[in-house]
């Protein structure tokens, strides 16, 4: 589609007003490190994250309102610079931890290889995206909508003609963080109330829970019902249906069933039987579901990748003239300049492992789903690209391209895991740079500036990503293999990449198991449902869908109320809310992991054998309150903490359907 020529931005391109300032660019690199280290925390325990862009804008109308008057573009640097930080957070969860799994990977699990990979990763995603911005946001403008890019340039328009959007993202945060530290640090109430059938039973290690944290409860409601009953569909999969069939049909073995080698069958629990059976198939399913969303996107690819280097041939019959300060990108030079500084960096520098041919690798696959992600959050939205799909496919050719050369000793695991992390990282910050460059056409920003401002964005959540991370692992440790379902950090798409990378390059993946899961998206796929959601939601221990399901329902309860599924959208009070309990939950969360894992200092000067954790939270008898309350109570200490989070689901629903605010 030609660029129209009657789009009028909000701020005219001749117009020139403040945009760049010192205090947007320090705002805005703060709200980065918050929302990059909250989203680290929600990464590693639900594998997943969401859109911040929103919820900075709204905080930084507020923030600007006290400080005094700002502009609008001033704000947009705001939300630009803070984005990266979530969006960076996502691709480094997704993929780094997996080292920690892989043979010799844990040498590189260090801040500086975090960090390196995580600036790498970002920036290329920021560069990438520079020659594709005219064509995806400018020329596509009428059939790209761009939907958190186009939402937030409401909410800015808003808070420039006034408006109380703030206090529902403030009244969230402070929520969460008094309800996370009732049930978390003083230990009034259980966090994941569950119930475990018997082995004899019908329904054999069979298991219901739901880990009841503000933060699961607000991305429920920003996924809406749809999403959130398709992912608690696969988890109930799992755990009400494979967990007890391979229990069942297991009892009667007398020998061990590959691919275990030990244990029986009717001597595991439903964390074992998940362990080494269902984990193959939920691997097997999110491969499939993440390909063929790749392979429903192939036209759209086709067509970015024809317009993108049609518009890189074309020679700008207006060179002579002065452009526009809307029409103002990063040169073409400085870009590819960048790239191939970064790219030598990351084949040379030691610390990292790496070659020649996994840098041309990063630059292939890195372009190619940087130009994917791009037009399918345009269609869909950040928080529905199907990341993780491509980095399954981008581990999947590594590795077969490894497999080809010879390359599968041990040694060449943390390889190519490096290759999927960059990619990703690329691929995720690419995404949410899409949105903010949209937001940006749509108020009249200046392109460059907002280019400028997402690399700066990408190098200070950076250094919070990869301080968090670390703190996170040093403190309680990140999830090992093995235990999945009983880690308070499972770094569940960490856990898939290593297992595919493992699997394929020591020619020891299972593959009947995974062929049965790749059968499970399959037939969702013919049901017309959303394989890779559901096959998450299947990896996933059920604990972690179960209140993401939850806040889905509240969504559909409050749409209801209101009349209108689209009156909420991402603006709504509702949402807002939501985005608060996400960031008050996730970073209330990092401080209970610090709490964990940080011992007193003893009379002898010494660290004792008690964490903080354990002296701040209620004791009776020397026991903590939550199992007091469970050896006097029974079950009903499960009823008074599903209570408590129906209380907060309660609050949830009442402020989504109050009174909203006007954008527009």
């Amino acid at each position: 589609m030609a660029e129209d020529k009657k789009f009028k931005p909000y701020i005219s391109p001749k117009d020139f007003i403040p945009e760049f300032s010192l205090r947007a660019v320090i705002m805005g690199a703060l709200f980065g490190i918050i929302f990059g280290a909250a989203s680290v925390y929600l990464g590693l325990k639900v594998g997943l994250t969401v859109s911040a862009s929103i919820p900075i804008a709204v905080l930084a109308i507020s923030v600007f309102k006290k400080l005094g008057n700002a502009s609008i573009l001033e704000s947009n640097i705001v939300q630009t610079i803070g984005s990266a930080g979530e969006s960076v957070a996502a691709g480094v969860v997704f993929t780094v931890p997996a080292l920690l799994f892989l043979s010799g990977g844990a040498d590189y699990f260090h801040y500086f290889q975090i960090f390196v990979l995580a600036l790498c990763g970002g920036i290329l995603g920021v560069l990438f995206m520079v020659p594709l911005r005219r064509s995806l946001i400018v020329k596509e403008h009428g059939n790209l909508p761009y939907p958190e890019g186009t939402a937030c340039a409401d909410v800015l328009i808003a808070g420039e003609k006034g408006g109380k959007l703030a206090q529902k993202v403030y009244y969230g945060l402070g929520i969460a963080f008094l309800y996370k530290l009732l049930m978390s640090i003083l230990g009034l109430w259980k966090d994941t109330p569950q119930y475990i059938f018997d082995k004899k039973s019908v329904l054999p290690n069979a298991g219901l829970s739901a880990e009841i944290t503000p933060e699961l409860l607000g991305v429920g409601y920003i996924i809406g019902p749809k999403i959130a009953g398709v992912m608690v569909a696969g988890g109930v999969l799992s755990s009400l249906v494979l967990i007890p069939l391979i229990t069942m049909l297991g009892n009667g073995l007398t020998s061990v069933f590959p691919p275990e080698t030990k244990q029986l069958i009717s001597q595991m629990s439903s964390d074992d039987v998940w362990d080494h059976y269902v984990r193959y198939i939920g691997a097997g399913a999110v491969t499939f579901g993440g390909l063929i969303t790749l392979i429903k996107t192939l036209p759209t690819i086709v067509s970015a990748f024809r317009d993108s280097f049609k518009d890189l041939r074309k020679k700008d019959a207006d060179a002579s003239k002065e452009k526009l300060r809307t029409e103002r990108d990063l040169p073409l030079l400085y870009v590819l300049i960048g790239s191939v500084i970064l790219i030598a960096f990351m084949a040379l520098i030691p610390q990292i492992p790496g070659n020649l041919l996994t840098s041309i690798m990063i630059v292939v696959f890195g372009f190619f789903f940087v130009t994917v992600s791009s037009r399918i959050v345009g269609l869909i939205g950040s928080s529905s690209n199907p990341i993780s799909g491509m980095t399954i496919a981008t581990l999947l050719a590594t590795s077969l391209i490894f497999v080809g050369i010879g390359w599968t000793g041990d040694h060449y695991q943390p390889i190519a895991l490096v290759v999927g992390s960059i990619v990703c990282i690329a691929s995720a910050n690419a995404g949410a740079t899409s949105q903010d460059l949209k937001t940006g056409y749509i108020l009249g920003a200046t392109p460059i500036k907002q280019q400028i401002g997402l690399i700066i964005g990408v190098l200070a959540s950076t250094i919070a990503i990869g301080f968090t991370l670390t703190l996170l692992n040093d403190k309680i440790g990140i999830v090992t293999v093995t235990d999945l379902h009983k880690h308070p950090l499972p770094a569940p798409q960490a856990v898939l990449m290593s297992t595919i990378i493992k699997g394929l390059l020591s020619h020891n993946l299972p593959w009947g198991l995974v062929l049965v899961g790749m059968g499970i998206s399959a037939v969702m796929e013919l049901c017309d449902v959303s394989s890779l959601a559901f096959a998450v939601g299947a990896y996933l221990p059920l604990s972690s869908t179960t209140p993401i399901f939850v806040g889905g329902l509240v969504k559909w309860l409050a749409d209801r109320k209101n009349k209108s599924a689209e009156a909420e959208s991402d603006t709504g009070p509702g949402a807002l809310f939501s985005s608060g309990l996400i960031a008050g939950g996730a970073i209330t969360g990092i401080l209970v992991s610090i709490l964990i894992g940080t011992n007193i200092t003893g009379p002898d000067g010494k660290p004792s054998n008690v964490t903080w954790a354990d002296k701040i939270s209620i004791h009776v008898g020397g026991v903590p309150f939550t199992d007091y309350l469970a050896n006097i109570m029974g079950a009903y200490a499960d009823l008074l903490a599903l209570g408590f989070f129906t209380l907060l689901a309660f609050i949830l629903y009442k402020f989504a359907t109050g009174k909203q605010e006007k954008l527009l």
